[in-house]
C-alpha cells in the first residue's frame, strides 16, 4: 500500500503548477495540495477497508475519488483568484489567499472620505470589477467586514465600520449578487492590522475586508 500512496501523492503535487500573477513565480496551487491530501487519504481508507488482494485496487480507487474531492474547491478557488487577481491589478485592492479562502483588503483611503460611509464615485469601477468575478464565481459566500481605526470613541468606530460594510454589501447586492451569499458587520477598532500610533498605521486599519468562502456542497 505504501508505493501506492507515495505514487498517488506525488502524481497529484506534480499535476499543476500555476504562476503568480503579481511575482511572476511558479507555485504549487492550492488545487494541486488539496488533490494531494485527499489522494493520499482517499488510499489510506479504501486500503484500511478491504481485506487481501483487494487492498491495492482499493487503494487506488480510493485515492483517484479522494483526490478529485480534494482539489475540487482548491481548483475553484484557485480560478476565482486568478479572476480577481487580474480584474484588481493596480487597484489599490490586496488579494490574499489562505487555504480555500480568500480575502480582498479594500484600505479605507480610496473606498471613502474621512468620517464617511459612502462609497466615492471613482471606486464604482473597482466594485463592479469585483461583482463582476463574484458573479461568475457564484458558488461563494461573501462576508464584509468593516474596520476602523483608535481615533475617536468605541462607540462612533463601531457604527462607522458597520455603516461602511453595509454601503459596501449592499452596492455588490445592487450589482445582482444574491442577498442570501452576502453578510455584513462592523468591527470598529478591534482588529488593528497595523499601529495605531502613526499616521501610516492608522491608514492601514482603516479597511473593508471581503472574506470569499467556497458554499458547503460547491
Amino acid at each position: 500500500m505504501r508505493p501506492l500512496i507515495a505514487l498517488a501523492a506525488a502524481l497529484s503535487l506534480a499535476a499543476c503548477q500555476t504562476v503568480d500573477p503579481y511575482t511572476g513565480e511558479q507555485k504549487t496551487s492550492n488545487a494541486t495540495t488539496g488533490a494531494a491530501v485527499g489522494a493520499v487519504a482517499g488510499a489510506v481508507i479504501g486500503a484500511a477497508t478491504s481485506k487481501g488482494k483487494d487492498r491495492g485496487r482499493a487503494a487506488a480507487t480510493g485515492a483517484v475519488l479522494g483526490g478529485a474531492a480534494g482539489g475540487g474547491i482548491g481548483y475553484y478557488m484557485d480560478q476565482q483568484e486568478a479572476a480577481l487577481r487580474a480584474e484588481l491589478e493596480g487597484t489599490g485592492v490586496r488579494v490574499q489567499r489562505d487555504g480555500d479562502k480568500l480575502t480582498l483588503i479594500m484600505p479605507g483611503n480610496i473606498t471613502f472620505a474621512t468620517g464617511r460611509y459612502e462609497i466615492k464615485g471613482d471606486f464604482y469601477p473597482t466594485l463592479n470589477s469585483v461583482a463582476k468575478v463574484l458573479k461568475k464565481f457564484d458558488k461563494t459566500a461573501i462576508k464584509v467586514t468593516g474596520h476602523t481605526d483608535s481615533t475617536g470613541s468605541d462607540s462612533t468606530n463601531q457604527v462607522l465600520s458597520e455603516q461602511r460594510a453595509n454601503s459596501v454589501a449592499q452596492y455588490l447586492v445592487g450589482q445582482q449578487i444574491p442577498s442570501g451569499r452576502v453578510h455584513a458587520q462592523g468591527m470598529g477598532e478591534r482588529y488593528p492590522i497595523a499601529t495605531n500610533e502613526t499616521a501610516a498605521g492608522r491608514e492601514q486599519n482603516r479597511r473593508v475586508e471581503l472574506e470569499l468562502v467556497a458554499l458547503e456542497g460547491k
